[in-house]
């Protein structure tokens, strides 16, 4: 089966998979073994396998005042991410008021069996569904046996892992702790988005940079600062050096992500570029002047470099 990440119950246009579902924020270790055992199950029976997820996340439907979102991955990142895993199709459904309003039976009945064609489920023992998340797996396990598809649960330990590793991921990052988050996500943390015309002062010292307009504007932005990172523009990588924030030195004001892409010379405008944020060199900081600081910018590139030439 071709991968495919698919929008809309509307244009899945087969059934019978072997499924798990929820927000998946991070896509991290413990995701990874929910989703290694939906590929397990789905081998051992010929079936493809899928992640049914939603988008926006239902907190913002049904606690839109009381939640204030900073996620990992835009939709596009943790789909892409879920694919590289294996996953043959990545299912976004949008999260209405009309879906948070579904009994556990009328969820499962509905999306589940008749428009998914779920055969085999994969859950943790603490799942919840349905409206006010009254849904739990004994719920599932007696609707499965109704509609005819199979419950497989993940150990509480494991889905443990999970909540914690969630909540250490964005604690880490938001306090500047890259090698933790990245080692519990278990690759680099990304920041996607469209490359836009900026001030093209980089190009004036000698360092053209793109600046990066991140595409969900929810999503969860590291420290102000410079850090070495990878990038891939058609089929090749390349190390990349970013600053994230106002760039004082050039007396900016507002925030912006620019990176310097090391040793590419085409023209990126308009153009979805992710940024995989490998170590943090230094914080941002107000230098004398240009001379000084392209001097420090010559040495974050040596530093970068030698991190992703033992890392990449």
């Amino acid at each position: 089966m071709k991968k495919s990440v698919i929008f809309g119950l509307e244009n899945l246009t087969s059934k019978g998979f072997v499924l798990t579902q929820g927000t998946f924020d991070g896509v991290h270790r413990g995701h990874q073994q929910v989703l290694n055992q939906v590929l397990k199950e789905a081998k051992s029976r010929n079936l493809p396998s899928m992640l049914l997820t939603f988008h926006p996340h239902p907190r913002t439907v049904v606690q839109p005042k009381d939640w204030n979102p900073q996620i990992l991955n835009s939709i596009e990142e943790k789909a892409q991410r879920v694919l590289d895993l294996g996953i043959d199709v990545v299912l976004v459904l949008a999260f209405t008021k009309e879906i948070s309003e579904y009994s556990p039976r009328e969820f499962v009945e509905r999306i589940l069996v008749e428009a998914i064609g779920a055969k085999s489920i994969v859950v943790g023992y603490d799942h919840r569904f349905g409206k006010n998340r009254e849904g739990k797996f004994e719920n599932l396990t007696t609707l499965s046996k109704e509609f005819h598809f199979t419950v497989n649960e993940i150990a509480a330990k494991e889905i443990d892992d999970i909540a914690i590793s969630s909540t250490r991921i964005r604690s880490s990052l938001i306090n500047g702790d890259l090698n933790i988050a990245n080692d519990l996500l278990g690759y680099h943390y990304p920041l996607s988005g469209k490359v836009i015309h900026g001030e093209k002062r980089g190009r004036t010292i000698g360092f053209p940079t793109a600046n990066i307009e991140i595409e969900d504007s929810n999503k969860l932005i590291p420290p102000n600062g410079v850090y070495a990172g990878l990038t891939t523009i058609d089929g090749s990588t390349y190390p990349v050096v970013m600053n994230i924030g106002t760039r004082p030195t050039l007396n900016g004001t507002d925030r912006r992500i620019e990176a310097h892409i090391i040793g590419l010379e085409s023209d990126l405008y308009n153009q979805r570029i992710q940024l995989h944020l490998v170590s943090f060199l230094r914080n941002e900081r107000k230098f004398e002047n240009l001379d000084a600081l392209k001097n420090q910018i010559q040495q974050d590139l040596n530093e970068a470099l030698q991190i992703i030439g033992i890392q990449k």
